[in-house]
């Protein structure tokens, strides 16, 4: 099943006056239980296409259909509860927040979504529990490894049961060791739960377990 569709997908940036096209004509659709890799030198616009795709800014031309809707020219205000109630995000820099513990910053969306507290907490310790993280419950961000903060950002993204994960340079920060053990985790979720992950990256170990492949250059998908 198609749960997102972009076509001639255009992105321009204004830098110190000068347009720079980020995104050029792309064309792309990702299906329900897909393990896409975007891959692609610096500046090719990967995160510039996971950004869109994934509501986080808006196309200067061209459209993006999630779930068939073209959310294209959605409101802020629309495109956040498309975030919170249909995505998961997993980012380089984690992007837990410091003052919480693990289990709270796994709460944290459903409490925005109004889940009553019992059920939040049964649900972030099922999913510590399958991640095998159950023992960080107490700890905050500072005190755990950089490998231990990226499976608490996983435990996050995926709790609320999102249609697709968006995981941007997940593995940038992490040794090669912890960043395996960490792709062996998601590839498993994607077999397991069929949960659709879509990453950008230039790292090897990463592109070489994609089940498909798509490399940007200069904007294009090539």
């Amino acid at each position: 099943m198609e749960i997102i569709r972009t076509e001639k997908l255009e992105k321009i940036y204004q830098d110190n006056g000068v347009p720079v096209k980020a995104l050029d004509d792309v064309d792309l659709t990702i299906n329900t239980g897909d393990y896409v890799v975007i891959a692609g030198p610096s500046g090719s616009g990967k995160t510039t296409l996971l950004n869109l795709i994934g509501a986080l800014d808006k196309p200067t031309s061209g459209k993006i259909f999630f779930e068939s809707e073209d959310i294209s020219k959605k409101t802020k205000k629309e495109l956040s509860e498309i975030r919170l109630n249909k995505l998961g995000f997993i980012f380089q820099a984690y992007n837990l927040i410091p003052v919480l513990t693990a289990i709270e910053n796994i709460e944290f969306s459903m409490m925005l979504l109004g889940v009553p507290e019992k059920e939040r907490t049964e649900r972030a310790l099922a999913i510590m529990d399958e991640l095998e993280i159950k023992e960080l419950a107490d700890k905050r961000p500072n005190e755990m490894s950089g490998g231990q903060q990226q499976r608490v950002a996983v435990a996050r993204a995926i709790v609320n049961n999102p249609t697709i994960v968006l995981a941007d340079e997940p593995t940038a920060n992490l040794d090669s060791k912890t960043g395996s053990n960490l792709l062996d985790l998601m590839e498993q979720m994607n077999k397991e739960k069929n949960i659709t992950f879509v990453f950008s990256s230039h790292d090897k170990q990463v592109i070489e377990r994609a089940k498909r492949l798509i490399i940007l250059k200069d904007g294009r998908i090539e």
